[in-house]
């Protein structure tokens, strides 16, 4: 069988799990992690009976302690079992901080263009502005979730795009890769009774990070991005990001929703909506052209092109 070893072609030295297993593995990384926590949330009032975080502390732990320790484990799978480097799952060391950055201010500015989009479109009332700004102590907790979002969005990204897109592509292919990384992603962000519409843009946001990924051929800008868009998302507009609502006041424009769930992704927020999904779907297929006069989001320029299809071969170790 043909395989592909992607950001760095240097072999593992442990044991990398059959391809069929690594999905297995990824949700049981995530529910090694969150059930503890979970349970603990729990008896201590952090969650309510749908398992949704309550009050900032909720919120805050929620987005750290989970992540943080999926991170832990899979970080430590990669290096004392698979025995490979934090290069081979996209953790390059060529320009991690810029790329980040630049990914991060990109994301903000993805997700305002997608809520200006639904603004336009009729999907959006504006009921005051910047009321944050208003409110000291609310800001401090706005500034403090920038760091939560950045753990929980960097770990996903590791945990997806890094290990497992990885981890699968060397014992398959990338195309294979990416399919089962965007389906095992969107299996553990789906909720029952969610309209179908969420679920699409759930497997179109794997495929884009996936697409992303591949291109740059690291995963800096990615975590950035994802960082970015989950922060700014929850923050700035008053409206739910994955169908958690923050009750903050919104740093930018506080904004209600009128219309149909297509304009204003009901209970799920601006990433269950039809602007949303447009931006997704011109978004991969931007990133998954052929490279034109040698642009791309490379943080190398040594590393070639890597699309989100296998192009370029090795020998099944």
């Amino acid at each position: 069988m043909n395989t592909r070893a992607i950001y760095s072609t240097e072999p593992h030295r442990g044991w990398l799990p059959w391809g069929a297993l690594a999905p297995i593995l990824a949700i049981v990384f995530v529910a090694a992690a969150a059930i503890p926590f979970e349970l603990g949330f729990e008896r201590l009032g952090l969650i309510d009976a749908h398992g949704n975080p309550v009050g900032f502390r909720g919120i805050a732990l929620f987005l750290l302690l989970p992540f943080a320790t999926t991170g832990l484990l899979v970080l430590g799978w990669v290096r004392f079992v698979e025995r490979r480097s934090l290069s081979s799952i996209g953790l390059t060391r060529l320009g991690a901080g810029r790329l980040f950055v630049r990914g991060h201010l990109i994301g903000c500015a993805t997700i305002l263009l997608v809520v200006l989009a639904m603004w336009l479109a009729g999907g959006l009332d504006a009921v005051s502005y910047a009321p944050a700004w208003r409110a000291p102590r609310e800001l401090l907790a706005i500034a403090a979730l920038l760091f939560c979002f950045l753990v929980q969005a960097s770990v996903e990204e590791i945990v997806f795009r890094g290990w497992m897109l990885s981890a699968v592509a060397r014992k398959f292919n990338v195309a294979t890769a990416v399919v089962l990384s965007s389906l095992i992603f969107c299996l553990l962000h789906f909720s029952r009774g969610q309209p179908w519409l969420v679920t699409l843009n759930l497997v179109l946001f794997g495929l884009f990070v996936c697409a992303w990924a591949l291109r740059a051929n690291n995963i800096w800008g990615v975590m950035g991005w994802h960082a970015g868009w989950n922060w700014l998302l929850a923050t700035g507009f008053e409206l739910p990001v994955t169908g958690l609502d923050l009750k903050l006041p919104a740093l930018l424009v506080a904004l209600t929703p009128r219309g149909s769930d297509y304009l204003t992704g009901g209970t799920q927020g601006p990433e269950g909506s039809i602007a949303c999904t447009a931006f997704l779907a011109v978004a991969i297929f931007m990133l998954t052209r052929k490279k034109k006069n040698g642009l791309s989001l490379e943080s190398d320029p040594r590393h070639k092109f890597a699309a989100g299809v296998s192009r370029q071969r090795m020998p099944s170790r």
